[in-house]
């Protein structure tokens, strides 16, 4: 990593687009995000405490486990900045300067253009797959212990339950509409290894991947993502998820014209990286909460 731990915690956004988005999605997880930044601050959110000194303690060895590159810390970090960066640079760049209360379409829908059922399907598996992949190297298990995350996903909370119902509304309902599920399953079951090859966002994650091979690694992600369709599902029943709500809380944050909507998806994947932020989130939290145990 180029930059140590506590700079990266210290410099995650306050305000930016990415926060305003997972703001909008109160709704569907209320009450369960809190955008906490900085380290030392997330010190004192996670563990109570208030003494400085204890604070150092505790941040010094939460550095030490960080650079530990075998307790997978690092390589969890480098999953989710990775996947999500294959969407973002150029929307990062492009709306630098529009950051404020109200974010326009029109000006910058000439840069953009909506991904393709196919490659949105096989995004949205692959980030599922990351979750799985940087859920086992923060928990020191198997990259391929399938079952033991799809038991975690009932007791995610915070930062991680956020990032999951940004992976339902932002990387499912808005681009491939309420049968997101059924379209991604389909697309990995129609999928050649050659074509999952092409794909940017499996190209730089691939060396983590489970699989000897592109079709063991295909075979893998359509296993992984066929694993949490039932709590999917759940998710989007039990919150009565619509494209409609989630674009009606999206526009309270953002400002969204009726006419764009197809080019909301690519919009978000370009201007957010709700990925790396709450993931940044998740594994501090981990830390910490170790670090804390072990003084």
């Amino acid at each position: 990593m180029s930059k140590p731990f506590y700079e990266i915690v210290d410099n995650l956004p306050t305000g930016n687009i990415t926060v305003k988005a997972l703001n909008a999605l109160d709704f569907v997880v209320p009450g369960e995000w809190e955008n906490i930044v900085g380290f030392k601050n997330t010190i004192r959110q996670v563990t109570g405490e208030d003494d400085d000194d204890l604070i150092h303690q505790i941040g010094e060895r939460v550095i030490w486990l960080y650079n530990d590159k075998s307790e997978g810390y690092q390589r969890a970090l480098w999953l989710y900045q990775t996947i999500d960066s294959t969407g973002t640079a150029l929307g990062a760049a492009a709306m630098a300067n529009k950051v404020g209360e109200k974010i326009g379409f029109l000006g910058f829908l000439n840069t953009i253009t909506p991904k393709a059922d196919k490659a949105q399907s096989i995004d949205l598996c692959l980030k599922l797959v990351v979750e799985l992949l940087t859920f086992c190297s923060i928990n020191g298990i198997p990259g391929d212990n399938i079952g033991d995350f799809v038991k975690s996903l009932a007791d995610y909370s915070g930062e991680s339950i956020m990032r999951m119902a940004a992976l339902v509304c932002f990387d499912g309902m808005i681009p491939l509409g309420p049968d997101f599920i059924q379209k991604a399953q389909e697309t990995i079951a129609g999928l050649s290894a050659n074509e999952l090859e092409k794909n940017p966002a499996f190209s730089k994650v691939s060396d983590m991947i489970p699989g000897k091979n592109a079709s063991g690694k295909l075979d893998f992600i359509g296993n992984s993502f066929g694993s949490v369709t039932g709590w999917m599902n759940n998710f989007v029943e039990s919150k009565n998820l619509s494209v409609d709500r989630i674009t009606e809380h999206l526009s309270k944050y953002i400002e969204i014209a009726d006419d764009k909507l197809d080019y909301l998806a690519a919009f978000l994947d370009m201007t957010t990286n709700y990925y790396e932020h709450t993931g940044t989130q998740t594994i501090a939290k981990h830390i910490i909460d170790r670090a804390y145990a072990e003084i």
